[in-house]
């Protein structure tokens, strides 16, 4: 097809210079017939004619090659047609006139579109005011310079779109029973229906035909706050789309940069705070705020019990000849509180272990030791880069991190001394512990050079390995003790 400028051309030849179609051929260098096309055409509506077929050659087969293939859907994988066997079939049964390559192409793009006409297609749901979802996700959090790996468990409520999280240290039927305790709490009040993944600290195993044998601790905790549990089916996270959105949501907007905290209280209230706050914008899809819509939601809350539920785990352990007991892994002493041989009862909280006798009375109580993942911050690799580019210092979040007094030695105004005070940062990293640096600042003051510090340091160092008293053992009898050296002098002869 020529191009509009060509076609104007022919039609000016032969309007206005009264050329013969044969010359126009012959001036613009087309086939008389295309010259006679354009020279004597009247209608030059824009046409929305069929397009002709990109291949036709397949178009007379294309009808027979969606046959098999719509048919093979219903066959083995082993026994469908590949690309080179409806090659020959089209040879040997309808004399197909053209080639193999052109036949493979058909075939690839043909599978690719009736894989998109296969493709599932999903309805928006309409969720009721009240229902609510549930799920974990993990999140690291900074604790004493340390990065440490924590749970946050998520329930959202489709219908509005609030949420409410609690962080726990790990994802045991402990810490899930408590952290939807704490968000029950925070709510006000229990959702009527709640979506679940299969979690191990819920489901124990699911049975051939979809039935789930439930942890009897969380059975417990359903029928102390009545609500109902609908749990998806296996491997369908998409059931339950609405709080596997809201998780990642919650990483990206309440957990970065890395929350520091320094105590779980501390970080539980200010991520609840955040989830709060973040109910004050509209909601995505309804125009309104998500705070009026979660009050449609609060109304349908079922009414939290008198009594909170006390979510433990009760077991039992001998106390050994070296009057301990070991639980997960640690070994707790109860030498003088109870004789080796007997047996005492263990309450495992989701933050401490209550040991007590067999008649309840209370041994011991000690925390839970958590062997959650933790990492060591490499420090001088931190300073290093902040010194290539000292002015970030006040924009990093590993910065906020550390202690006030070392915050403040690094965040000095003047850029010549901020570069000098990271560089003997990250070599003091390498050698001392940052509680070391954190003393020798505090004592000795933001006045003081990066020098007097590096001494002030090695002291630090050497003192903890001088020991308080020392016994001289290697003088001749009867100089040990002396106070001078003038005896030393006199045996010289000296003096």
């Amino acid at each position: 097809m020529l191009k509009m400028p060509q076609q104007e051309y022919i039609k000016f030849l032969r309007e206005a210079e009264g050329y013969s179609v044969n010359e126009i051929a012959r001036q613009v260098g087309v086939h008389w017939r295309t010259a006679k096309r354009y020279a004597d055409r009247d209608n030059w509506n824009a046409e929305l004619g069929k397009r002709k077929s990109s291949s036709p050659v397949m178009g007379p087969f294309m009808e027979v090659v969606d046959t098999w293939l719509e048919e093979d859907q219903l066959l083995p994988r082993k026994q469908r047609h590949t690309g080179v066997r409806i090659f020959q079939r089209l040879k040997e049964e309808y004399a197909f006139p053209g080639g193999q390559r052109t036949v493979l192409a058909y075939v690839k793009k043909r599978k690719s579109d009736m894989q998109l006409e296969r493709a599932k297609t999903y309805e928006r749901l309409a969720h009721p005011p009240g229902e609510a979802q549930v799920d974990f996700t993990t999140i690291q959090v900074s604790q004493n310079q340390h990065l440490l790996t924590y749970k946050l468990l998520v329930v959202s409520f489709p219908y509005s779109n609030a949420a409410f999280v609690y962080p726990t240290p790990a994802e045991n039927q402990e810490c899930f029973l408590e952290g939807m305790k704490q968000c029950f709490e925070q709510m006000g009040g229990v959702p009527r229906r709640i979506w679940f993944d299969n979690l191990s600290a819920a489901v124990v195993h699911i049975e051939k035909h979809g039935e789930r044998q439930l942890t009897e601790g969380f059975q417990r905790f359903c029928a102390h706050y009545r609500m109902e549990a609908v749990f998806c089916n296996p491997y369908s996270g998409h059931e339950k789309g609405h709080v596997e959105s809201k998780c990642g949501y919650s990483k990206r907007n309440w957990a970065v940069p890395l929350p520091v905290y320094e105590s779980h209280e501390q970080l539980a209230d200010s991520l609840a705070e955040q989830a709060r706050q973040d109910r004050d914008r509209p909601h995505y899809a309804k125009g309104e705020q998500i705070s009026d819509l979660w009050e449609a939601d609060r109304r349908h809350l079922l009414q939290l019990p008198e009594t909170g539920y006390e979510p433990f785990r009760l077991s039992a352990a001998v106390v050994n000849k070296y009057g301990e007991i070991r639980v997960e892994g640690t070994a707790i002493p109860l030498v003088g509180l109870v004789s080796p041989g007997s047996e005492v009862l263990i309450q495992t909280f989701w933050d401490r272990f209550v040991i007590r006798t067999q008649e309840q009375q209370l041994v011991r109580e000690v925390p839970r030791p958590y062997t959650g993942r933790t990492a060591e911050i490499p420090w001088t690799q931190v300073f290093m880069n902040l010194l290539r580019k000292p002015r970030s210092v006040t924009h990093s979040q590993f910065i906020r991190m550390l202690p006030k007094a070392i915050r403040e030695y690094v965040g000095v105004a003047d850029l010549t001394m901020r570069k000098e005070r990271l560089q003997a940062l990250a070599h003091w990293c390498g050698v001392y512990q940052m509680e070391q640096i954190q003393r020798v600042l505090e004592e000795a003051g933001g006045e003081a050079t990066v020098t007097q510090l590096t001494a002030a340091l090695g002291l630090e160092q050497a003192s903890r390995d001088i020991p308080a008293t020392w016994v001289e053992t290697l003088s001749p009898p009867g100089t040990q003790g002396t106070e001078t050296l003038q005896r030393y002098d006199r045996l010289m002869g000296v003096i």
